[in-house]
C-alpha cells in the first residue's frame, strides 16, 4: 500500500510543479510582451507558442477580458491555474493522506 501511496504522492507532486512552471511561463510571455520583442526570436516565438492558445480560449470564453487594448486574459489564466492549482492538488494530498 505505501507504494501506491508513494506513486500518488510522485505524481501529484510533478502536476504541482508543471502547474508552477506553466504559471512562470505565462508571467514570462506577459512580461515580455510589454516590450514588443523581435517576433522571429525562438524564446519569444516558444512563449507566444505554449501560451497564446490558453489565452485565445480565455478571450472567447469571457470576452470582457480584453478591453480598450489592454488584454487581461494572463491575469484571469493565472487566477484560474492558482484555483485549479489549489482545488485540485490539494485534494489530491488530502486524498493521499487518507489513504495512509
Amino acid at each position: 500500500m505505501f507504494i501506491l501511496v508513494n506513486i500518488l504522492n510522485a505524481i501529484v507532486y510533478v502536476l504541482d510543479t508543471l502547474l508552477w512552471i506553466y504559471m512562470i511561463i505565462v508571467f514570462v510571455a506577459c512580461l515580455v510582451s510589454w516590450f514588443k520583442p523581435d517576433p522571429y526570436n525562438p524564446v519569444v516565438n516558444l512563449l507566444r507558442n505554449l501560451t497564446e492558445p490558453a489565452f485565445w480560449r480565455i478571450r472567447k470564453w469571457f470576452p470582457f477580458v480584453y478591453v480598450r487594448g489592454i488584454d487581461l486574459s494572463p491575469i484571469v489564466l493565472l487566477i484560474l491555474l492558482r484555483v485549479t492549482q489549489i482545488a485540485v492538488i490539494q485534494s489530491l494530498y488530502q486524498m493521499i493522506a487518507m489513504i495512509r
